[in-house]
């Protein structure tokens, strides 16, 4: 995989994405990450995942930024490629959002995407 390739492949997380990681997973006994992946379905096609667990799997990629960590496995790298996880907290209420380039359409709830 070239340097494009795995450029393209990155996933990062904003600041406020990762304070919010840090205290949710420390608040939580025995967890120490947030896994995020993509599942078909949702009302356009794709939707996210997000759960806290307690270990890696073997083909995780680890995303480490000021003490949270974010796991995504391979095949979901494959629909993140080169998305920013953030977490914001306006009028609407607090959620996680990920701003996917890859994403040609998304719904409403900011959890569903198309490609």
């Amino acid at each position: 995989m070239g340097a494009d390739a795995k450029t393209a492949m990155k996933v990062e997380m904003t600041d406020a994405a990762a304070r919010r990681i840090a205290k949710i997973v420390s608040g939580e006994a025995g967890k120490t990450a947030l896994r995020v992946s993509v599942e078909g379905g949702g009302c356009s096609g794709f939707s996210y995942k997000f759960d806290l667990v307690d270990a890696r799997n073997d083909d995780d990629v680890a995303i480490e930024k000021d003490g949270a960590t974010v796991l995504i496995d391979d095949l979901s790298l494959v629909y993140m490629g080169g998305s920013v996880i953030d977490f914001v907290d306006d009028l609407m209420g607090q959620s996680f959002q990920i701003k996917n380039p890859n994403a040609v359409a998304s719904c409403g709830c900011g959890t569903s995407f198309s490609i």
